[in-house]
C-alpha cells in the first residue's frame, strides 16, 4: 500500500539488559498509510488536469523544438549548424541511393526517406547531435522482408514485371515490382513506427538498458557480414535472387561461387577501382579528422566520376552493366499502407522497432553525456516512431540514428537540430534537380559505398583478444550474438543475444560464493581472508558474506556454499547423529557407539575454536524473495539445533522488509528482531551472548 514518510529522529542505545551488548539502533521513520484510492485520484488528477500551463508544458514536452528554438543563439551557432548540415547532406545523397539498393527499393525512395526523417526528428527529437536517416542493419532487415513478400506475391526477378493480381489498395491500380516493393517497405515502416509510439506511451524507454553494448555491437557486426555478402553480387555484376531463410549467408556464398563464371568484368573492375580509392580515402579522413575542418566527401567524388565514366563509356549498352536507372524528380502523391500486409510483417516490424529504438537511444545518450545535456528516452521513442509513421505515407522506409553521419555532424560544428533542417533543404534540392543525373551510376559502385561504411563494425574482429582479456562474459555475448546474426538469422541473432545476456546475469548469481571475512586491525573493515593477508578472525564468531541476491534460483546454492565454507553441514550432521543413535538402540553394550556420537557431535568444535555464532554480512544482498527468506530461516533453524546462533548484519531496507513479511522474525519461536547496522555491532553482540577468552586468530 502506498505510504507517506514522516521522520521522527534517531534512538539512543538501549541499556535495559545489563551485561548484554545492545547494538546501536536507528529509529525508523513513521509511515502513514494512504488509501490506494486517494493515490490513484491524485495521479489521475495530475495527468488529466487541463489548464493553460498544463497544455503549454505538454506541447513543449511533445515538440521540443518549441522550447529550444526561441533560445537559439543565431550568431554563435548558425555557421556550425549550416556547415554540418551541408556536409551531412553531401554524404547522404550517394548513401541514400546506395542504401535503397540494400532495402530492395528504387533510389528515389532513399532520398525521400532521408529528407522526411531529417525534418521530423528536428521537430521532435531531444538530441542536439544525432543524424537520423538510413542505417545499414535496418535497411538489411527491411530488404529481407520486402524480398520475401515479393517472392510470395510472384515477383521472382529483379525486372520491373507486372503481376495482374497485385493491386494497390489505395488507388486500385496494378502494381509493378517497384510499386509493390515500396508498398511492403512503407507498410513495414508504418507498423514499426506504431510499435515505437506505443512503447513511448507505455513509458518503456527503460528497455534500452537491457540491450548491452556488447549485444548491440555483436548484432551490428553479424548483420554487417550479411550486408557484405548481399552486396557481393553487385560487385561481380551477377543477377542472383536474394537467399531467404536460415543460413542465408552460407547459401549466398555457395550461390556466388557457383556463378563466378558469369561475372561481369566491367562491373568487377569498376567496383575494384572504387574500393581501392574509397578505403584509403576514408582512412585519411579518419587520420586527419582533427586537422580537417570538415571531412572530404570522397564518396560524392567517386559517385560523380563513376557516373560520368559509365555515361560516356556506355557501360550499360556495351557491357551490360546494371545501373541505377531513371530517378524521377519531385514527390509522389501520398499513399496509405497496405493494411492486408500487416499480419504478414507484424513480427518483423517489432524486431525492426526494437533495433531502431535501441540504436537511436544509445547514440543520443552517448553524445548527450559527452556534451553535458540530457535526453528523454521516451521522447526519443516518440520521435523515431513518428520518423517512421509519417514518412511511410510518402513512400519511405525505416530510419534510425546513424553513427557515421552523427560523428560527421558532431565534428563539423553541429550545435542543434537546425543542422538537420539544413540537410533537408539540400536533399530537397537533390530531389528536385540533381537526382536524374545519377541514371548511369552502376550498382556495383553503390555496393562499394555500402561496404566501405561497414569498416567500423568489421574492425571489431580485431578487438576480440582485447575484449576477451577485459571481460570474458561480454566477449561470449558478443561472439554468440554475432555468430547467430550472421550464420543463422539476423532477427534471431538479436533474440539470442538478449537471452544469452539474461542467462549470463543469472549465471553470475549462480556462481557467487560465500566468503569468510576477517577484520583489518581495529577498523570497521571486514574483507575476504582468502584474498587479503593479515586479517583477524574473532574467537567463537565466524563472519561470512554472500555476494549476490538470494532468490529461488540460487537459494540452494547459497546454503551449500555456506555449509561448505563453515565446514559443517547441519543436515548431514543431524543425519549422522540419527544413524548412530539408531545403531546404539539396536545394539547392546554401545559404549563405543556413545563415544562415536560424542566425537561426531564435537567434530566441528575440534576444527574450529568453539564456534557459537555465525554472522552473515548481507550488504551485497540486494533483495530476497520468498524462497530466499525461507532459506535463511532454514539456515538459522538448522544451526540453532547445533548450538550456533545466526545473526544478519548490514541488511538494506528491502531485505529487512522481506524478512519481516516472510516471517523470519517470529517472537513465538524465539527469533527477535535485532538489526545490526555494522558487522562490528553483530560481533560485539555475539561475544556478549557467550564471552570467550583468548587471542584472535590471524590469517596470514
Amino acid at each position: 500500500m502506498p505510504v507517506e514518510e514522516v521522520c521522527d529522529g534517531v534512538s539512543a542505545e538501549d541499556d535495559a539488559n545489563p551485561g548484554l551488548d545492545v547494538p546501536f539502533l536507528l529509529e525508523e521513520c513513521v509511515k502513514e498509510k494512504v488509501p490506494w484510492k486517494e493515490v490513484l485520484k491524485r495521479k489521475v488528477g495530475k495527468k488529466c488536469s487541463c489548464s493553460r500551463a498544463r497544455v503549454k508544458a505538454l506541447l513543449v514536452d511533445s515538440i521540443p523544438i518549441v522550447k529550444w528554438l526561441p533560445r537559439y543563439h543565431f550568431k554563435d551557432w548558425i555557421i556550425g549548424d549550416a556547415m554540418s548540415g551541408l556536409i551531412v547532406a553531401i554524404l547522404l545523397v550517394p548513401q541514400s541511393i546506395a542504401y535503397s539498393l540494400l532495402a530492395e527499393q528504387d533510389p528515389i525512395y532513399g532520398l525521400y526517406t532521408s529528407f522526411f526523417a531529417s525534418i521530423i526528428y528536428a521537430l521532435l527529437g531531444t538530441s542536439r547531435h544525432i543524424s537520423v536517416g538510413m542505417f545499414g542493419v535496418l535497411c538489411l532487415l527491411v530488404g529481407q522482408v520486402v524480398d520475401r513478400e515479393l517472392t510470395l506475391a510472384g515477383y521472382t526477378s529483379d525486372t520491373n514485371q507486372t503481376i495482374m493480381g497485385n493491386l494497390d489498395n489505395s488507388t486500385g491500380l496494378i502494381c509493378d515490382r517497384s510499386c509493390y516493393a515500396i508498398m511492403v517497405g512503407a507498410t513495414l515502416t508504418f507498423t514499426a513506427g506504431v510499435y515505437q509510439v506505443l512503447m513511448g506511451l507505455l513509458q518503456v524507454g527503460f528497455v534500452s538498458v537491457f540491450l548491452s553494448d556488447s549485444l548491440l555491437s555483436g548484432f551490428a557486426t553479424g548483420a554487417s557480414l550479411t550486408i557484405l555478402t548481399s552486396q557481393m553480387k553487385y560487385f561481380l555484376g551477377l543477377h542472383l535472387p536474394r537467399v531467404q531463410g536460415w543460413g542465408s549467408l552460407i547459401k549466398t556464398w555457395i550461390c556466388l561461387l557457383k556463378n563466378l563464371g558469369h561475372t561481369n568484368v566491367c562491373d568487377l573492375i569498376t567496383s575494384g577501382i572504387c574500393l581501392l580509392v574509397l578505403v584509403p580515402a576514408k582512412e585519411l579522413n579518419n587520420r586527419f579528422k582533427a586537422k580537417l575542418k570538415a571531412p572530404i566527401p570522397f564518396e560524392l567524388f567517386v559517385v560523380i566520376a563513376a557516373t560520368l565514366a559509365s555515361h560516356f563509356g556506355k557501360f550499360k549498352e556495351t557491357y551490360g552493366s546494371d545501373v541505377a536507372g531513371n530517378i524521377p524528380t519531385g514527390f509522389m502523391p501520398p499513399q496509405l499502407p497496405n493494411w492486408s500486409l500487416i499480419p504478414n510483417i507484424a513480427v518483423d516490424a517489432f524486431s525492426i522497432a526494437i533495433v531502431g529504438f535501441a540504436i537511436t537511444v544509445s547514440l543520443s545518450e552517448m553524445f548527450a553525456k559527452k556534451h553535458g545535456y540530457m535526453v528523454d528516452p521516451n521522447q526519443e521513442m516518440y520521435a523515431i516512431g513518428f520518423c517512421n509513421i509519417i514518412p511511410s505515407f510518402f513512400h519511405c522506409f525505416t530510419t534510425s540514428a546513424a553513427l557515421t553521419k552523427t560523428l560527421v555532424k558532431e565534428s563539423t560544428g553541429c550545435q542543434t537540430q537546425v543542422s538537420g533542417l539544413v540537410t533537408a533543404l539540400v536533399l530537397l534540392l537533390a530531389l528536385l534537380v540533381i537526382a536524374p543525373l545519377f541514371y548511369s551510376l552502376q550498382k556495383g559502385v553503390l555496393a562499394v559505398i555500402i561496404v566501405v561504411n561497414l569498416r567500423g563494425a568489421l574492425r571489431k574482429f580485431v578487438d576480440i583478444p582485447k575484449m576477451w582479456r577485459v571481460n570474458r562474459v561480454d566477449s561470449i555475448i558478443w561472439l554468440v550474438t554475432m555468430s547467430t546474426s550472421a550464420l543463422v538469422n539476423t532477427e534471431l541473432g538479436l533474440l539470442v543475444g538478449v537471452l544469452v545476456s539474461a542467462f549470463c546475469v543469472l549465471g553470475r548469481t549462480q556462481s557467487a560464493q560465500v566468503l569468510q571475512l576477517g577484520q583489518a586491525g581495529d577498523r570497521e573493515l571486514f574483507e575476504d581472508i582468502g584474498f587479503y593477508k593479515g586479517l583477524q578472525t574473532q574467537p567463537g564468531v565466524a563472519v561470512f558474506r554472500y555476494e549476490a541476491p538470494i532468490y529461488y534460483a540460487n537459494q540452494t546454492l547459497f546454503k551449500k556454499s555456506l555449509y561448505r565454507s563453515v565446514g559443517l553441514d547441519p543436515l548431514k550432521e543431524k543425519a549422522r547423529r540419527r544413524k548412530l543413535e539408531k545403531q546404539r538402540n539396536q545394539k547392546q553394550g554401545g559404549e563405543d557407539l556413545k563415544q562415536e556420537i560424542e566425537v561426531s557431535t564435537n567434530v566441528y568444535l575440534l576444527q574450529h575454536t568453539s564456534l557459537h555464532t555465525l554472522v552473515i554480512d548481507c550488504s551485497p544482498v540486494l533483495f530476497l524473495d520468498t524462497a530466499g527468506v525461507n532459506a535463511l530461516i532454514e539456515v538459522c533453524k538448522d544451526y540453532k539445533e547445533l548450538g550456533v546462533n545466526v545473526l544478519l548484519a548490514q541488511c538494506n531496507i528491502s531485505v529487512i522488509d522481506s524478512l519481516r513479511r516472510g516471517g523470519y522474525y517470529d517472537p513465538k519461536k524465539g527469533t527477535k528482531e535485532i538489526k545490526f547496522h555494522t558487522v562490528g555491532d553483530a560481533i560485539s553482540y555475539a561475544q556478549s551472548l557467550k564471552s570467550k577468552n583468548g587471542d584472535c586468530d590471524t590469517v596470514v
